[in-house]
């Protein structure tokens, strides 16, 4: 039920990555206070000061977060390994929880997670930028709009570089334990999950990048059978040694149209037509354009609506903005948990494949 007059209060806890997100809730309508935590005490001091958030909602450790009866919800941003083990302390505390991209990196903690969040009744939502951003919305108006026709094929790629002063626990962790940023927006698009999976690892690890017991593949590549459908979806993430500048792009293809993420940062995406008429020799004619996709500030609270140009194609404050209101509205997330563990699930379930040499790999759904 939605209460006009509730306004929440959230610590946004990991001030890294968490320092963009910090000024976009100060400014929606529907939170009253915000607070901020990190390790760091320097940081938390030099956030802080930035931002003027008093002293008094500044804090160094999750437990002082946890034991704070002031604060409704509270973002994670902290690394892939603790995910899983904050989220359930959040949950377990009572309060609403938003987590970064993964949800977690095995399926019994996907499984525990979700339990957790049943049980406490609060909302949880997985931060998922990919199905956020300017290129995401306009291709979802034009499936919305019939524009696709009936899909054919979709693909995701992500592309980052890992070497250099990373923390190490990047190195074991396999390509496909981070592929939401790839899978999200096909499954989003197709609107359905990933049943099964044949994945591939491609080339292996240097011995100096190389864990004890961690992964040994720069890259991997999977095919997806998407449920409910006759579609496949294919993604490929990398973290080492592959020659490519950094990307996280999809590409969704019709019967009438598809839509193709830009090869490089600079260039607009471009939207193929096959056009009506009797084929040639060569088959029907099909043209190609490059489209300027625009940030969609118009779906957002005028006090938020700057921060649309803002990194990860503008998704920031979409994401702050659907978090803060599905506990406005009492609704759950459009990320919610059981939809988390499935776009989580696709790439632990594709990396066991990868690890029986493609071996075809059966996903559970969790909703």
């Amino acid at each position: 039920m939605n209460n006009p007059a509730r306004k929440i209060s959230i610590v946004v806890v990991g001030l890294g990555f968490g320092a963009a997100f910090a000024p976009i809730y100060q400014c929606h309508p529907d939170v009253e206070n915000v607070g901020i935590c990190d390790p760091d005490e320097a940081k938390v001091t030099a956030i802080g000061d930035a931002l003027q958030i008093p002293h008094e909602q500044r804090f160094t450790q999750l437990d002082e977060v946890l034991n704070h009866d002031g604060f409704d919800a509270i973002h994670l941003l902290t690394p892939v390994p603790l995910h899983t083990e904050h989220t359930l302390a959040v949950l377990n505390a009572g309060k609403h929880c938003a987590c970064a991209v993964p949800m977690a990196t095995e399926l019994d903690d996907l499984r525990r997670i979700l339990a957790a969040q049943q049980r406490s009744g609060k909302n949880y939502m997985m931060m998922e930028t990919a199905v956020y951003t300017r290129e995401f919305l306009f291709a979802q108006d034009l499936l919305v709009r019939g524009q696709f026709g009936a899909l054919t094929f979709l693909r995701g790629t992500y592309f980052q570089d890992l070497e250099g002063s990373y923390p190490l626990y990047w190195r074991a962790q396999p390509p496909m334990h981070y592929a939401t940023h790839a899978v999200a927006p096909l499954l989003a698009l197709a609107q359905t999950r990933a049943a099964s999976v044949c994945c591939l690892g491609s080339g292996r690890l240097r011995p100096d990048i190389q864990q004890p017991n961690g992964n040994q593949f720069p890259l991997q590549t999977a095919i997806f059978r998407l449920a409910g459908t006759n579609l496949a979806a294919e993604v490929t993430r990398s973290w080492f040694q592959t020659a490519r500048a950094y990307t996280e792009a999809f590409s969704v293809y019709g019967e009438q149209q598809g839509f193709e993420w830009q090869q490089l940062e600079h260039e607009d995406p471009v939207l193929f037509t096959l056009e009506p008429g009797a084929p040639d020799r060569r088959g029907r004619n099909t043209t190609a354009a490059r489209v300027h996709v625009p940030y969609r500030a118009d779906l957002l609270p005028e006090a938020i609506a700057h921060f649309a140009e803002g990194d990860h194609g503008g998704s920031h404050p979409h994401l702050a903005h659907e978090f803060v209101r599905s506990i406005i509205e009492e609704r759950p997330s459009a990320i919610h948990a059981a939809k988390a563990a499935d776009w989580t699930a696709a790439g632990i379930c594709a990396h066991e494949s990868s690890l029986r040499d493609g071996e075809r790999v059966l996903i559970r759904s969790f909703v």
